[in-house]
């Protein structure tokens, strides 16, 4: 369990980083723009694999046993997160009105995992995650409020059916095929 706390810790961490005000901009003027990303990067992979491997080595500690009618309110629930997911970097009107569908991505896969799963590291996981999802929104309308950052342009509607398709699509192909494969469990 130590291993995904500290997984957890060194990848939220690294990524709440950029909500401190100012921080970001200081390590981009000691590393350039090129070398503050390609560092942010090698971190936060190395982080994300800390992460994945303490979960997999986490004891299984049931807290509590949720109905089996829960694991379908996730399987629903993965729908919008999947095409929030996709239409953060397809902006159209669904950028527009959700503002930050990233992060409302990472909300929804978060609470959906939640309801579905009762173990102690699950709830770490996915309890820290939606946690975050939720600070780092607060953050980011603190910063476009003060104008340090903006919310970038959106893009046509037609970006919404592409949103829509391709949401959709990995949405099947992870319920079918990638769930069970990457993270050893079928949804289903």
């Amino acid at each position: 369990m130590a291993l995904l706390i500290l997984g957890i810790i060194l990848f939220l961490g690294l990524h709440l980083l950029p909500t401190v005000p100012g921080l970001r901009n200081r390590l981009i003027g000691r590393l350039g723009e090129k070398g503050y990303k390609a560092l942010f990067a090698l971190l936060s992979v190395a982080a994300f694999v800390v992460l994945v491997w303490g979960f997999a080595r986490a004891p299984v500690i049931q807290v509590w046993s949720p109905p089996s009618w829960t694991r379908w309110v996730a399987i629903v629930l993965m729908i919008p997160a999947f095409i929030l997911l996709v239409a953060a970097y397809v902006p159209g009107q669904i950028k527009a009105k959700v503002r930050h569908p990233f992060l409302v991505a990472i909300k929804t896969w978060a609470l959906a995992h939640l309801i579905a799963n009762g173990d102690l590291a699950s709830i770490f996981l996915f309890g820290s995650f939606l946690l975050y999802a939720v600070y780092d929104r607060i953050a980011v309308k603190r910063r476009e409020e003060t104008g340090l950052i903006t919310v970038p342009d959106t893009g046509p509607a037609r970006n919404d059916v592409t949103s829509l398709v391709v949401g959709l699509l990995l949405y099947v192909a992870f319920l079918l095929w990638l769930h069970p494969l990457l993270i050893g469990t079928s949804p289903l």
